[in-house]
This record gives structure tokens, C-alpha cells and sequence, in this order.
């Protein structure tokens, strides 16, 4: 079975939050539970997650959406460039969690396990 992990990430790319779903699903449903209670300014998140339904809950919370549009979306909202040049950190973080080979190579076999490694992992980064 495949699987992705959604992840949150502070400013300093260090973890806060991650759910493990089923490959299948798409981004943006899973994004809208994933975000509520998360205090936060600034959502970046990539065109996976481009949706009038996140970007409206991002906008109740007070937040500014940092999502580059879907190349099919008819209706195009303006990106700030400078800020979405800082998701880098996202992706730095996905990288170290997968120096973790256990994380990288999804050797766990139950998604439970899966889940609990990646949970280890991310404390680690997080007293580095």
C-alpha cells in the first residue's frame, strides 16, 4: 500500500505536526483538519494543495495563503514569490526526516510503525 505524509513545518523547518494517509487521496481534502488549530500567519503549501476551500479556511484563520495555482484553475490568485521562496524549508525538512533510513525506505510494514518512526525521527530533529 502507498502512502504520503503531510507535514507541517515552523519558520526554523523543524516538524509540528504530520499525518500519514493513503497514497490515493488527494492533498487538499486532507489539508482543511490538518491546518485547524495550528496558529499560524503564513500557510505555504505547493499547487497539490490549490483550493478555494483551503485557501478560504487560511483566510478565517487570519492567515495568508502562499499556494501557487493549479495550472487548470480558471481563476488565478497572486503569489508572493519571496515568501514562497522559503518553503525550501519544508522541503529541507522531508530531507533530513528521509536520513533516517527507516523513514526513507519505508521499512516499518504497518502504517502504525511507519507513523511511530517518523515520529522518533522528528523528535530527534527537533532536539538537535
Amino acid at each position: 500500500m502507498s502512502t504520503k505524509i503531510h507535514m507541517a513545518v515552523r519558520g526554523l523547518g523543524c516538524p509540528v505536526r504530520f499525518v500519514l494517509t493513503a497514497g490515493q487521496k488527494g492533498d487538499a481534502p486532507q489539508a482543511d483538519a490538518f491546518i485547524e488549530g495550528l496558529p499560524a500567519e503564513i500557510v505555504m503549501a505547493d499547487a497539490a494543495y490549490d483550493s478555494d476551500r483551503l485557501r478560504t479556511a487560511i483566510a478565517r484563520k487570519g492567515a495568508l495563503a502562499v499556494i501557487p495555482n493549479n495550472p487548470s484553475r480558471a481563476r488565478k490568485y497572486p503569489l508572493d514569490k519571496h515568501l514562497y521562496a522559503q518553503r525550501y524549508l519544508i522541503e529541507c525538512c522531508f530531507s533530513k526526516l528521509k536520513q533516517f533510513r527507516r523513514v526513507a525506505t519505508r521499512y516499518e510494514k504497518t502504517a502504525r510503525n511507519y507513523l511511530s518512526m517518523i515520529a522518533l525521527a522528528a523528535t530527534i530533529l527537533w532536539v538537535r
